[in-house]
């Protein structure tokens, strides 16, 4: 049997994860010392609340190759043929860990067929490339077409996001803390993608919340690619307020096929903190990837 499984750095909805039994393995997030597991052990309204908790001490670490040596055995003693999609090598060191796991599986499993495909993806981005694959799955596509799906979806995807404070970004050392709290002071905010290489980079900066929510429409409306056949995806920090804003002024320009809404899980959310917004999208269309 061919299956497609993925982590919980997708930040699927609870639906889309029903609807095809999908397997994500969840992510760790540590609090005050104790492993919990995004989505399993925690769940974002509660992480959240830790989060905002200036006594808390919160910090994540990557899914590491016992924990998905745990994950992949069962399929390969089922002889099942597998695909895993995981969070990208530009911001976590998942792939190498999972490829660490599949050797050492194929020590007991020398024909297990386990393909990982790095999504240089993050949050919804790369939950939507999984959703299309699992899309393509149900209406018959075989494993070869799903990759090379894959690897198309992976090289044309865009994700757009801005958050609420510079705090976490000064915390991660994605910004100086000279340079951040300078732009605190001037309510200054990045706006942010996801590069080619699935590496977070600033496209630039804007003053005041709302500029920087209009910011990622602007992005969207310049680089989008027929947005009516298109599945995109809108997250959110649990600030339904700045999600349901950024909805409108997206749906204003836009009107895409099917708007996936999701909440940032603590893989990413423990890096910027509440009130993060952003959307995803492709910049081009390839009518045999779609269904």
């Amino acid at each position: 049997m061919l299956k497609i499984i993925t982590d919980s750095a997708t930040d699927l909805p609870r639906q889309i994860v029903e609807r095809f039994d999908l397997h994500v393995i969840p992510t760790p997030v540590v609090i005050d010392g104790q492993d919990y597991f995004d989505g399993a052990t925690i769940h974002t309204a509660e992480f959240y609340d830790i989060l905002d908790d200036v006594n808390r001490d919160v910090k994540t670490y990557h899914i590491n190759p016992d924990m998905f040596e745990k994950a992949f055995r069962p399929y390969a003693e089922r002889g099942d043929s597998v695909i895993y999609l995981c969070f990208s090598t530009g911001i976590a060191g998942t792939y190498n860990a999972a490829n660490i796991a599949l050797q050492n599986v194929k020590e007991d499993f020398p024909d297990f067929d386990l393909t990982i495909v790095d999504s240089r993806s993050a949050a919804i981005g790369f939950g939507l490339i999984v959703y299309k694959l699992l899309l393509l799955q149900e209406a018959g596509a075989d494993k070869e077409k799903l990759l090379r799906a894959a690897e198309f979806f992976i090289r044309h995807v865009h994700h757009v996001f801005t958050v609420r404070t510079l705090k976490y970004l000064i915390k991660g050392g994605r910004l100086s803390k000279w340079k951040g709290t300078a732009g605190e002071l001037l309510d200054m905010k990045p706006v942010l993608i996801v590069d080619r290489e699935g590496s977070l980079q600033v496209l630039k900066t804007v003053r005041g919340r709302k500029k920087s929510l209009k910011a990622l429409t602007e992005y969207v409306t310049e680089h989008i690619d027929r947005p009516k056949q298109q599945i995109m995806g809108i997250c959110h920090g649990e600030d339904p307020e700045a999600l349901a804003y950024t909805r409108g002024l997206l749906l204003d320009a836009v009107q895409p096929r099917e708007l996936v809404e999701s909440v940032i899980g603590c893989a990413i959310g423990a890096h910027t903190g509440r009130g993060i917004v952003g959307i995803v999208f492709f910049d081009e269309v390839n009518e045999e990837f779609e269904v």
